[in-house]
């Protein structure tokens, strides 16, 4: 159910995003070290800058996870409740139609 609430109350998969960055680790390290020993100095300081990038990125997954539920909910954390007083923004004052595409000239 959405709430309108998402962006102040959103959950990250950090497991999922912790595997994603083993994956892009090992890729990232196999490529510094392919094109190095191909000669490919520019394609391999590129691998070696997304190593650091994807590094970066693991240290922080890795800190959000350690910080506890509030971070990473298990499955006996229940999902945050949405607000009390409705959506945070009213809705459209007229009811919206679906898009139909461009308009249709008619040639006489």
């Amino acid at each position: 159910m959405r709430t309108g609430s998402e962006p102040k109350t959103a959950r990250s998969a950090l497991r999922a995003r912790f595997w994603l960055c083993v994956w892009g680790l090992a890729w990232a390290v196999f490529g510094t070290a392919a094109f190095a020993v191909a000669g490919r100095p520019g394609w391999a300081a590129a691998c070696g800058v997304l190593w650091l990038v994807v590094t970066a990125d693991m240290a922080m997954v890795l800190r959000h996870i350690r910080q506890g539920p509030h971070y990473q909910p298990g499955r006996d954390v229940p999902p945050y409740r949405p607000p009390e007083d409705g959506p945070p923004y009213p809705g459209p004052p007229y009811p919206r139609r679906p898009y139909q595409g461009p308009p249709r000239h008619r040639h006489p």
